[in-house]
């Protein structure tokens, strides 16, 4: 049993064309057999595992579907920005549509941060395609406008972040429909990821006037820079709550719902990640959880932390080598106007993993 969002939109990105092929190639990791269907546009029907709801939205939003692909990407890529130095990074799997293998298997907290950045993922790009014309279906939003502030108006396009979090929530949630506990924290954990972008919406302004001068100033809403998100989602995942299975009996029959494990911490809102299995180590390999081991990872020597070497290479000790590295050094200004530099060769101690 596995329902895990990424493996479901990496089955957009078959409908991209030639300009995504590297990024099916390479950027994902999506095995050979799928590469060059990445040249020519397909149909939904031919996009294998979406259930019905899914394929009725890919028909009617198929315009958008190379932004949900460009979303996967952003998303899988913070991913691995905000674990680099963490025993499990975010490794993906080359030839395999599963490109996570078996770690989102488990309901763990691991699983709980991919969905949630994946969906935020999403929500982001196709909210800014959107703003930027790239799509007919949709533009800019013209709802949350109200009155002008003090000293400026509003101007230029304000980013309907709606339609991007309904476009995440509609095809990404669509076979998180099952009355169990794990479609439940799937739900939550999509949603938390949407909410963290939401909430975030602040207003940017230009100013015009002479000589920059700001005469007149007009404002829009945007989104913000991705890399906060994943800091957000980061700290969330640091911080997620641990939830355990209970089952109750309705009309439709047994249902499991999820319920905080401990009474005594504040009870996660919509916007922290849950989760109701327990991690692996992720020190040594096991193909059963999906582990790599942490054997030839590069640590931080100085660090006290989980990138430190005490930490990420699980008590095995390191090895040190020294290596070579060519930088720029000694650079001077030169007026009017460009900047001269030699090269130098510097030697650095590099630390990994027994």
């Amino acid at each position: 049993y596995e329902v895990c969002l990424i493996n479901l939109l990496i089955c957009c990105l078959l409908l991209s064309t030639a300009n995504l092929r590297v990024f099916l190639g390479r950027s994902l990791a999506v095995g050979h057999q799928y590469t060059s269907l990445g040249t020519q546009p397909i149909l939904c029907s031919s996009i294998p595992g979406l259930v019905p709801k899914q394929l009725r939205f890919c028909r009617n939003y198929v315009e958008i579907m190379p932004s949900v692909a460009e979303g996967v990407k952003i998303g899988i890529q913070e991913c691995q920005h905000q674990f680099r130095g963490r025993r499990w990074n975010c490794t993906t799997i080359n030839d395999n549509l599963a490109i996570f293998g078996p770690v989102l298997d488990k309901a763990t907290r691991e699983s709980a941060f991919v969905h949630a950045i994946a969906s935020a993922g999403v929500a982001f790009a196709v909210t800014r395609a959107c703003s930027e014309g790239s799509a007919t279906i949709c533009g800019c939003d013209t709802r949350r406008k109200g009155p002008p502030g003090e000293g400026w108006k509003w101007g230029g396009c304000s980013e309907d972040v709606e339609f991007g979090s309904m476009v995440s929530r509609e095809f990404a949630d669509a076979r998180e429909n099952r009355p169990d506990a794990r479609s439940a924290m799937n739900r939550h954990n999509n949603e938390a990821g949407r909410v963290s972008i939401t909430d975030r919406m602040y207003l940017k302004c230009k100013c015009h006037g002479l000589s920059g001068s700001c005469e007149v100033k007009t404002c829009w809403w945007s989104q913000p820079d991705f890399r906060m998100i994943g800091d957000y989602m980061k700290d969330k995942y640091d911080s997620s709550s641990e939830m355990v299975v209970e089952k109750h009996r309705e009309s439709r029959g047994w249902v499991e719902t999820l319920r905080p494990k401990y009474t005594f911490f504040k009870p996660p809102t919509e916007t922290d990640l849950v989760y109701y299995e327990s991690s692996p180590n992720f020190c040594e390999p096991n193909p059963e959880t999906g582990s790599f081991g942490t054997r030839d990872r590069i640590c931080n020597l100085t660090s006290h932390g989980i990138d430190g070497c005490d930490l990420l290479c699980c008590g095995r000790g390191h090895d040190t080598q020294t290596e070579k590295r060519k930088e720029k050094c000694h650079c001077i200004f030169h007026w009017c106007c460009y900047v001269s530099c030699q090269e130098c060769t510097r030697v650095y101690d590099v630390h990994a993993c027994k």
